[in-house]
């Protein structure tokens, strides 16, 4: 079965698999006010389906591998450390042959069970850490649990993982932070993005006063460092900038500079249902056509028809369709 391919020449390589829209952080990019429990409860759950079974996510993923050839999994949410079965599911996905297994997580419950994912098949690990000083990280994530998420960045280095630090920078909020982050990542020699903030769910058409884009997170940068810009890399959702010395930053500029025209990535949610971009809300269900490889192959290839070449965003919450 041949892999959809379209006039750009784009094919898909990388899932990002959503296990479940719950989630124990309650961030302002994510999630509006009045829906953020008032304790450190997680955010239950959208609606009364339950996430597939690993049993069900692991022959949707092994479908679209054998038409796809896929290349990367990278596990998603919501928070998928809140999946119950997080553990068998990365063991089956490595039993696959798939060899890259990458989560992005908030790094919340990362501490105590870093060290069994890694034994489990991880081999990457994607931290969203959106300020070091508790009081910008409880105005973005209204939570206060910043120590137990630098606890679980320090094992997972500790560890030997490749670990790379997210930041979406939201102004007025966390825009302080911003030299403090680079700092951290940095006397750490692990990799840190910034990301442009996206028009996704209560935000869509309606984020620019919270905007801050690439050429204000450099120029915060270049204040206290030289930074020479790198060429970006074929798929690769940031563009990097070096320090003297080496040390490299990434900022992910969906708005400023989108990176559309060679995404290989398709997004698989918690109800089995693909999305061929992140700018495109309607779910396209592959359950139920699993053995049935034909269909499955049109089905990708309506996702493929789902891409853009900018980003514009959707109302889908990534709650629902994965960071």
């Amino acid at each position: 079965m041949t892999s959809p391919t379209d006039a750009y020449g784009r094919q898909f390589k990388t899932l990002r698999v959503s296990l479940t829209n719950a989630c124990n952080l309650g961030c302002v990019y994510c999630v509006e006010e009045t829906a953020v429990p008032p304790t450190e409860n997680a955010l239950p759950q959208k609606d009364s389906r339950q996430p597939l079974t690993v049993g069900g996510f692991l022959e949707t993923i092994a479908a679209l591998h054998r038409i796809l050839g896929l290349e990367t999994i990278r596990l998603t949410g919501g928070e998928p450390t809140l999946y119950r079965d997080l553990l068998p599911l990365m063991q089956g996905i490595r039993n696959l042959g798939i060899a890259a297994i990458k989560m992005t997580t908030n790094g919340y419950l990362l501490a105590g069970k870093i060290a069994a994912y890694a034994e489990a098949g991880l081999t990457s690990l994607n931290v969203s850490l959106d300020a070091l000083e508790p009081e910008p990280f409880f105005q973005i994530s209204r939570r206060r649990n910043l120590g137990k998420i630098l606890e679980g960045i320090e094992k997972a280095v500790a560890l030997g993982l490749e670990v790379k630090l997210n930041c979406v920078v939201v102004r007025g909020l966390n825009d302080s932070q911003i030299l403090l982050l680079l700092d951290f990542a940095k006397d750490r020699n692990i990799s840190i993005r910034f990301l442009e903030l996206m028009r996704m769910g209560h935000l869509h058409g309606n984020s620019g006063n919270l905007f801050f884009p690439e050429a204000e997170i450099v120029g915060v940068v270049a204040r206290q460092y030289d930074c020479q810009p790198l060429p970006r890399q074929p798929s690769a959702t940031a563009k990097y900038w070096q320090l003297l010395g080496g040390y490299r930053f990434g900022v992910i500029s969906n708005e400023s500079d989108p990176f559309c025209n060679d995404c290989n990535r398709l997004r698989l949610d918690s109800h089995g249902n693909i999305f061929g971009c992140l700018s495109d809300n309607t779910p396209i269900s592959i359950a139920g056509l699993l053995h049935q490889p034909q269909q499955i192959s049109a089905r990708l290839q309506q996702a493929m028809h789902q891409k853009k070449t900018r980003f514009s965003g959707s109302a889908l919450s990534m709650l629902d369709i994965g960071g």
